[in-house]
């Protein structure tokens, strides 16, 4: 049987290996990689295309929700589950919209963790009852509030339009960068912008509602 493959997140050493003995115990699971920090998770993401990355929300550099974004940017398909220390609903809200697949506390048992991971590989959504009920209850209040006449289209600056047409073409961020004259850095930072604003959790979520909008059909103002 193949074991899925899973990259560690953590700037904490000695629990960061402790995971990865519990998970290289698992018949079913193996540890390719670990990483200190958001932007080394991103490098080996890039490298390894683990199954699922496991991510602490509070790291030095280059934080969780940070890392989740600029992972999820590059790489739509991947399964990110959140770790942290406490249960605080903004950062439970802030994972979902970076595109997290799943939230749990470090203070969970190892069965239940484990039971998290298998969920999150096999495309469920790893949360803690608590958390999930509040989950709910966000998105309910979402539902009920009256929707805002504008769209956001006037959101959009004219730069991250043409980012925008680009990305619907499925340009990767390398591409724009070449043929927009701009640095890869810059690239990212309108995505991330992008995504923000039209509330996307990919590339290919936010091409699908620009879509929906109209506003693929727009042009930047010259």
């Amino acid at each position: 049987m193949s074991r899925s493959r899973i990259l560690l997140t953590d700037d904490h050493d000695l629990f960061r290996e402790g995971l990865a003995g519990l998970i290289n115990a698992q018949p079913d699971l193996e540890v390719v990689g670990q990483a200190n920090d958001g932007l080394e998770a991103l490098t080996l993401a890039r490298d390894l295309k683990p199954d699922l990355i496991v991510m602490d929300i509070k790291m030095p550099v280059c934080d969780g929700l940070e890392a989740t974004r600029l992972i999820r940017a590059e790489i739509p398909d991947a399964k990110i589950l959140m770790l942290t220390v406490h249960d605080e609903e903004e950062k439970l809200f802030e994972a979902i919209k970076a595109g997290a697949s799943g939230y749990l506390l470090k203070s969970t048992h190892s069965a239940d963790f484990l039971n998290g991971v298998r969920g999150a590989l096999a495309g469920e959504a790893a949360l803690p009852p608590k958390l999930a009920r509040r989950l709910l209850d966000e998105f309910a209040r979402l539902a009920n509030r009256p929707q805002p006449e504008t769209t956001t289209t006037t959101d959009l600056t004219s730069r991250e339009l043409e980012v925008l047409q680009l990305i619907a073409t499925k340009a990767s961020d390398k591409e724009i960068a070449a043929q927009l004259n701009l640095s890869l850095h810059t690239v990212k930072t309108h995505v991330r912008n992008i995504l923000g604003k039209l509330h996307a959790v990919n590339r290919r979520h936010a091409a699908t509602l620009a879509a929906q909008e109209g506003l693929l059909r727009l042009r930047p103002k010259t």
